[in-house]
């Protein structure tokens, strides 16, 4: 009989209690004695958040395919449910069992956002394993880690046993056969993971040397280097070169409370082939590889069918280079028209979203339609690889407000390379643009209010793997005073009664910058910083800079070193061990085009031979140059 690990007591006085007792639609139940692995699978933000993530679904579905193993979720407890729980000594439990997840054979931790870094060191802070994988024993759970952050995991390396490079659906299941093997041999947990570096796509911290220059904390890396000779001093990063019967969750598990996502979300696609200069994500997921038509449509039915879920979004990097997009849009149309289902296309391309679809979809509910210009100038474009002229930003909006929508929302960045004041206040300019587009295009009697244009800029966090990689970083009051540019730019614009301009936390962004970017020297200031206080940091509300600021300080670790300087083209920088593909070679003369605002044409237009061939799989497939 299945008990919940926390007490009504404790259930009434915590927010939201229906976050911790499991049991949801689709979930998955086994019989714990009838497996062999159990695997916590555990997202370091709020279950808000967690359940709305498409990977954690699909390795959830695939693992519990498997006969012999339970996969469990787990997600961070709130900041009054921690306290409970360090108070009382109950230690994280899993979802569907209710059970300490300290005797579980692994905790998986996916690493989507570098201000979640402190929840990594709560989650196994209230799980009661130790938060450094040397300390552990042949007793405690292994400590994995995955996920996008992963191609710099050296920030938080020392606290996992294994840093599963790449997608999940390809060598979980070796490293699960490996495990078992091992725990009948009678089981030696250096020995295991000495193994396990010995398959494809998986990093074991411990296993390798790091040696600088000196003992300064702002010493440069000298080296890093293998223990052994028989594990890779390079690991590749895995991939699924055919996504065709890739695994995908026709039951994903619905929540009883609302999400961030509360839609089915069907993926359409991997990669991209836009070649942002400023995007990881465009970088370390090529190839393009394209989902079959057939398979999406059968996907969609049946997970609106499992679910009750009363809207669809497609999810990639850019909706719009899928290329069966306008007869998967055919579909979802007919079947939401049907069904009385909402439809979301986001990532799509302002000069890629036609008329067309915009008229199809125009008797289906509507929300806002949110285009990413990324820079304000034509030049800045140019510099980031963006591929958008001004004219084809304006044709786009012009298409939506055609198609009926009145709200706008547009994703700009502050703080790129070579960026100039022009290039500031030319966010402004384009959003008013766009505003008395509205006005000269619809006619007065068939306005529904006035158009409203959201205008907001992050910070720009140069992130490995990217050409902008070498890239210096502005520091807060830099970041602050480029906001207040645009902010007074904006106002003096002809419609800023119709633009509504928003700017992300430049001292967050500062931070991220710092954890994205730096060394395994940052474990400790990680640790300490979440010793201050600091979890939840990703969460306004939560964040305090001078948690952190107090453990840079007492770890005499210098800001500036990791995110001030320009990096030169010859620094081993700390995540050079790992081979997504893309060459090095490819960043650096992106690096050296964006420096003289050279466009680079996008993958299906001409291939620029940037490494990622090696797949063999996806638009890459058969190219020569």
């Amino acid at each position: 009989m299945r008990s919940l690990a926390l007490s009504d007591e404790i259930l009434m006085e915590v927010d939201k209690p229906v976050r911790y007792i499991g049991n949801e639609v689709n979930s998955i139940m086994k019989d714990k004695n009838s497996v062999d692995i159990r695997f916590a699978m555990c997202f370091p933000d709020l279950y808000e958040i967690g359940m709305s993530h498409l990977g954690i679904q699909i390795l959830y579905d695939m693992f519990n395919s498997y006969d012999d193993v339970w996969c469990e979720r787990v997600y961070s407890p709130w900041t009054d449910l921690h306290l409970i729980m360090k108070r009382e000594g109950i230690p994280l439990f899993a979802l569907e069992s209710q059970e300490s997840i300290k005797s579980f054979d692994f905790i998986g931790i996916t690493l989507q956002y570098e201000m979640c870094y402190t929840n990594v060191v709560q989650l196994l802070d209230l799980a009661q394993v130790p938060v450094y994988s040397k300390d552990r024993g042949n007793d405690d759970p292994i400590v994995i880690a995955g996920g996008p952050c992963t191609y710099n995991p050296e920030p938080v390396a020392d606290f996992f046993d294994i840093v599963y490079i790449g997608e999940g659906e390809t060598n979980y299941r070796k490293l699960f056969d490996l495990y078992k093997s091992c725990r009948k041999e009678g089981f030696d947990r250096e020995r295991f993971l000495h193994k396990a570096a010995q398959t494809g796509g998986l990093y074991v911290p411990s296993l390798y040397r790091v040696e600088y220059e000196s003992d300064a904390p702002d010493s440069m890396l000298k080296s890093f280097t293998p223990v052994y000779e028989d594990i890779p001093a390079k690991i590749r990063r895995e991939v699924v070169a055919d996504m065709a019967g890739a695994h995908y969750p026709e039951k994903p598990v619905v929540p009883f409370m609302k999400v961030t996502q509360d839609r089915v979300v069907l993926e359409i696609m991997r990669g991209c082939i836009r070649g942002c200069r400023f995007c990881q994500a465009g970088m370390v997921y090529r190839p393009l590889r394209e989902r079959p038509l057939e398979e999406l449509k059968k996907y969609a039915v049946k997970m609106l069918e499992n679910t009750g879920h009363e809207e669809i979004s497609l999810s990639s990097l850019s909706s719009s280079d899928y290329s069966k997009l306008p007869e998967l849009v055919d579909f979802l149309i007919e079947h939401a028209q049907k069904n009385k289902l909402n439809i979301s296309l986001p990532s799509l391309r302002v000069d890629a979203f036609s008329l067309d679809v915009m008229s199809k979809i125009q008797d289906v509910k509507k929300s806002s339609v949110t285009f990413a210009p990324e820079a304000g100038s034509q030049r800045m474009r140019d510099v980031i690889n963006k591929g958008l002229t001004e004219e084809e930003i304006l044709k786009g909006c012009e298409q939506a407000f055609l198609g009926g929508w009145t709200r706008i929302k547009l994703y700009f960045m502050l703080g790129l390379p070579t960026e100039n004041e022009e290039d500031m206040k030319g966010i402004a300019v384009l959003s008013d643009k766009i505003a008395r587009l509205y006005y000269d295009l619809i006619p007065k009697e068939e306005r529904k209010g006035r158009v409203q244009i959201v205008t907001s800029t992050s910070f720009f966090v140069p992130k490995p793997f990217t050409p902008f990689q070498w890239a210096p970083m502005d520091d807060k009051e830099t970041f602050t005073g480029k906001a207040h540019i645009v902010n007074t730019a904006m106002r003096e614009q002809l419609n800023f009664k119709s633009i509504r301009y928003n700017w992300h936390a430049a001292d967050v962004s500062v931070l991220e910058g710092l954890l994205a970017r730096g060394d395994r020297r940052l474990s400790k200031v990680i640790l300490d910083a979440y010793e201050n206080g600091a979890v939840f940091d990703a969460w306004t509300e939560n964040f305090e800079e001078e948690r952190w600021l107090k453990a840079l300080s007492d770890n005499g670790v210098s800001m500036d070193f990791y995110i001030g300087r320009e990096r030169s083209t010859d620094e081993l920088l700390p995540w050079d061990f790992i081979d997504t593909g893309v060459s090095r070679e490819f960043l650096i003369k992106e690096w050296e085009n964006a420096k003289a605002g050279k466009v680079t044409p996008n993958c299906r237009e001409k291939c620029s031979l940037c490494g990622a061939l090696v797949y063999g799989g996806g638009i890459c497939y058969g190219r020569k140059g």
